[in-house]
């Protein structure tokens, strides 16, 4: 076996021999199981620059990891070496107000900066890379009220294919600015830094919980039915998501959250008509935007093993079409722990860019509906895997158009399912800025061959 030559990478490199590299191959999907030539923690873009002339040099493909959180675990492979930016955490504002990010800082850490200092921010609902959620869109809590994650990006820095700095903003590299509000991550560099424009101070928010235990189908679709025409006039200071589940540990129930921007008494009102004449739990809590996200963050796992996607929902559904989509549910896959059906509310500000000013084609839609299956023991990963395998094409023939940051990795045609009408011109970016393909992965803007 030849011995694989390191020198000119700069960092900490982690290889198959070294004792820290299984958990550092891990990514929070523990379903994804893929196992690196190289692993390299960047401190600094000295760094980054590098690993990519390194990369070349050796002809081993790139992958670029923050949070390690990409559904389908894009952020590592077989044989490539991970540009991991974990360790690039700095966090600043500037002399003009404005918060400037390197591409390793994660939403907690994002969270704990402006929350301490009284800003809300439209990040993430959990502990994702700020830079991924940002360059896919960009979907959270605040979505409604303050826009996508994408709506306050006013500028980035990101390492080329030769190495090089380059800096994107709507007067410099316009294109690439444009690219990277949507199109996702990976696709023309590497993101070293990103600007965002911060929103007003808030003093408090109320935390929004719905909780019905034992939600039978009929009160789930019940619920759905509600949620599509809740919808059409909502108060844009409300975002919330829903789901409806079936787990091991409760059957049949439905549970949400979200923020809304304005007093708990108002808050209430608002999501009156969703609770099936008090049949479904409501909990309030005024909250500082720090406390709320906080709390979301607590109930996550460190891990999970799962498979998941989400698309655009542009109608309402019949009768029939709601019992179809509840009925997906209703028997779990083997060895799964948790399975459901989420939508996720767009609208309000997400809503009132055009869908071609940002590379985030999906602005009309009325919601994102997810379907998920969780389990535990790794040797069901086939078993769930098919699960949704088979039901995807229903959720499919009912939707428009895939979420970049909910991948889905047998999707077909995924350009247009994932861009839309942006696809077009998101290949004329990535050739002009990445000419040889050189950040490729197996659902990479020009494509590639999944390894």
């Amino acid at each position: 076996m030849k011995k694989l030559n390191l020198k000119g990478l700069t960092g900490e490199v982690v290889t198959r021999f070294s004792p820290s590299y299984e958990e550092a191959r891990q990514e929070w999907n523990r379903a994804v199981q893929k196992f690196p030539l190289v692993i390299l923690y960047c401190t600094n873009t000295g760094d980054v620059s590098n690993a990519i002339i390194w990369a070349r040099k050796h002809e081993v493909q790139i992958r670029i990891r923050s949070g390690g959180h990409h559904y389908e675990g894009y952020s590592i492979g077989n044989g490539v070496i991970v540009v991991d930016l974990s360790r690039m955490d700095g966090i600043m504002l500037n002399a003009k107000e404005q918060l400037k990010v390197q591409g390793g800082v994660k939403n907690g850490q994002l969270y704990a900066f402006v929350g301490s200092l009284g800003y809300p921010f439209p990040g993430g609902t959990c502990p994702v890379g700020v830079s991924g959620y940002t360059l896919g869109g960009g979907w959270g809590f605040s979505s409604r009220y303050l826009g996508l994650g994408c709506d306050s990006l006013i500028e980035l820095e990101i390492v080329d294919y030769t190495g090089r700095i380059l800096t994107a903003n709507q007067f410099v590299n316009g294109d690439l600015f444009w690219a990277c509000r949507g199109a996702g991550g990976g696709n023309f560099g590497i993101v070293v830094s990103m600007t965002f424009a911060l929103p007003e101070k808030v003093d408090k928010i109320s935390f929004v919980e719905i909780y019905a235990p034992k939600a039978d189908a009929k009160m789930q679709e019940t619920f759905l039915n509600a949620w599509q025409y809740w919808l059409e006039d909502l108060d844009e200071r409300m975002t919330v998501n829903a789901s409806l589940f079936n787990s091991l540990e409760e059957g049949m129930a439905i549970y949400g959250r979200g923020f809304f921007y304005g007093s708990p008494e108002e808050a209430a009102e608002v999501m009156e008509p969703l609770l099936n004449n008090g049949e479904i739990q409501l909990f309030v809590t005024q909250l500082s935007f720090l406390e709320a996200v906080r709390a979301v963050e607590a109930t996550y796992p460190e891990y999970e093993r799962f498979k998941s996607t989400g698309r655009f929902v542009y109608r309402k559904y019949s009768e029939k079409e709601i019992r179809n989509i509840v009925g997906l549910i209703s028997k779990r896959a083997e060895g799964s722990i948790y399975a459901a059906i989420t939508v996720y509310a767009l609208g309000g500000k997400a809503s009132q860019i055009n869908p071609f000013e940002t590379a985030f084609f999906y602005r009309q839609a009325d919601y994102i509906m997810g379907i998920q299956t969780v389990w535990t023991v790794p040797g069901f990963a086939e078993e769930n895997t098919q699960w949704l395998k088979k039901r995807f094409p229903y959720v499919k023939s009912l939707t428009k158009g895939s979420f970049v940051n909910f991948p889905y990795s047998h999707l077909r045609h995924y350009e247009k399912e994932y861009f839309g009408w942006n696809a077009p011109r998101l290949k004329k970016v990535n050739k002009k800025y990445d000419p040889y393909n050189v950040f490729t992965f197996p659902q990479g803007i020009n494509g590639s061959p999944r390894p």
